[in-house]
């Protein structure tokens, strides 16, 4: 099945019925019209993730094409962005394998379990962005794939006596081990932290209008008001919901692909096989600004610590 935008010549094609869509007959190097912006974003909300093929794109085209969309963020709250472009966060296999391959014997040190990678981004922060988008600058020819899961339908499949119990809780998310200390002078003269986030545990998407599970394998501590044993046993539960397979999409990477996802209805993983090869891969990250989250009876995010996650200006 595909759909196609008589106005703008956008052709969308599902790759699974519940997220993910491939897009074809669009030039990411050129401006792009209002309608053509206004049905990105449709899609966008609709499938949660879109993928890119074959767009051979600089620096400044992707950061072009993300303004489209809104003001753009600093590259990461805690990493630093390209010396030439800040909102650009540059990220490496070779990275992944160095922080983390050396590990992979040892206990997973997040309780309950280790979930391979799966994370909404910077929840650490009041008002983690809206959108992300990813471009693949070095790609192999095989491996560094990327999952994606649907966290309305990660929400919509509780059963009501849950959903009921979470609507009105919420989560602390913080990096775990990480107080900002040591961090060195960031270059735009932000402060690296640390950084810590007080959030609904259910978010309303503010364009679709959906409840969205809004926890966070990465960074979700505890939930507020609950003992820890109850708060672990129901996170638990629910970073399952998260990684539930019938939820989600895996995106093969080709070069010069780009995938753009939105970051208030998704989880990713990503790349999942970094520990099991050595071939190069680079790939290029910008974020368009977000909100504070809210939640169905109304409670707005708070930093705890750290200062909001500003745009580039």
């Amino acid at each position: 099945m595909s759909i196609i935008h008589t106005e703008t010549a956008l052709e969308i094609h599902p790759v699974t019925p519940v997220i993910g869509a491939e897009v074809a007959g669009i030039d990411l190097g050129r401006p792009l019209s209002p309608d053509t912006v206004a049905a990105l974003k449709a899609a966008l909300h609709k499938w949660k993730v879109l993928f890119f093929r074959d767009q051979p794109i600089s620096d400044e085209q992707q950061l072009a094409f993300g303004r489209a969309f809104g003001p753009l963020t600093p590259a990461h709250p805690i990493a630093e962005g390209l010396a030439r472009h800040p909102e650009i966060w540059e990220r490496k296999a070779a990275e992944y394998k160095e922080r983390y391959r050396g590990d992979l014997t040892m206990p997973s040190a997040r309780p309950p379990r280790d979930y391979k990678g799966w994370h909404i981004d910077i929840t650490f922060m009041a008002n983690p962005n809206k959108y992300s988008i990813l471009r693949g600058v070095e790609i192999p020819a095989y491996g560094g794939d990327t999952l994606w899961s649907n966290l309305a339908l990660a929400y919509a499949g509780l059963s009501p006596q849950i959903r009921q119990l979470i609507d009105g809780l919420q989560a602390v998310h913080r990096i775990a081990g990480y107080d900002g200390t040591g961090a060195k002078p960031r270059l735009d003269g932000r402060k690296a932290g640390p950084f810590v986030a007080l959030h609904p545990l259910v978010r309303v998407h503010p364009d679709t209008g959906e409840k969205v599970l809004f926890v966070n394998p990465g960074t979700t501590s505890h939930i507020v008001g609950l003992k820890e044993r109850e708060s672990q046993a129901l996170l638990e539960l629910l970073f399952d919901e998260v990684s539930r397979p019938e939820y989600t999409v895996r995106f093969r990477w080709s070069p010069h692909a780009i995938a753009m996802w939105d970051n208030q209805a998704t989880a990713h993983a990503g790349p999942i096989d970094y520990a099991h090869f050595d071939l190069p891969r680079v790939v290029r990250r910008i974020t368009v600004a977000g909100d504070l989250a809210v939640g169905p009876d109304g409670f707005r995010s708070q930093p705890l610590e750290g200062e909001l996650f500003d745009v580039i200006g």
